[in-house]
């Protein structure tokens, strides 16, 4: 397949952009549409792919991580942690069709595995979210939008 290492980067690039590190995307997939080297649906769903496995790891980060909590350096304090709780059961899983927005997106899959969403219902909230907002960067690239 002609250009297997820059997809395996975007997906690289998604999939690091889910979790809890920082990092644009949004940006390299950009640059690729513009390009036009590259097939612009394989690279949505490359980037949807790559960007809905990092968001699955931040699901697991957020059921197992717990255990830690209670040690010093656990990055979120007890307090911290209720009020995203609070926030999720306030407005329920319907919060995760705004896992694409960044800042409060990656935290939101964390707390929902936290609370311990069910991956069957996570998934598809998931999907639709981050595949919906590649498909709108891959619109505004190519002009469609």
């Amino acid at each position: 397949m002609p250009h297997l290492a820059e997809y395996g980067a975007l997906f690289a690039a998604a999939l690091l952009s889910a979790t809890i590190f920082p990092f644009q995307s949004e940006a390299v997939l950009f640059a690729m549409l513009v390009a036009e080297h590259y097939t612009w649906w394989l690279l949505i769903l490359v980037a949807s792919a790559g960007n809905i496995l990092g968001s699955i790891v931040n699901w697991f980060l957020g059921r197992f991580l717990t255990r830690f909590e209670d040690r010093r350096w656990f990055p979120v304090k007890r307090k911290q942690m209720a009020k995203a709780e609070a926030w999720y059961h306030r407005y329920g899983r319907w919060t995760l069709l705004l896992s694409w927005v960044p800042i409060i997106g990656d935290p939101l899959t964390i707390v929902a595995g936290l609370l311990r969403e069910p991956l069957r219902v996570f998934i598809p909230l998931v999907v639709l979210a981050k595949t919906g907002r590649y498909l709108i960067v891959g619109g505004l690239s190519l002009g469609w939008i």
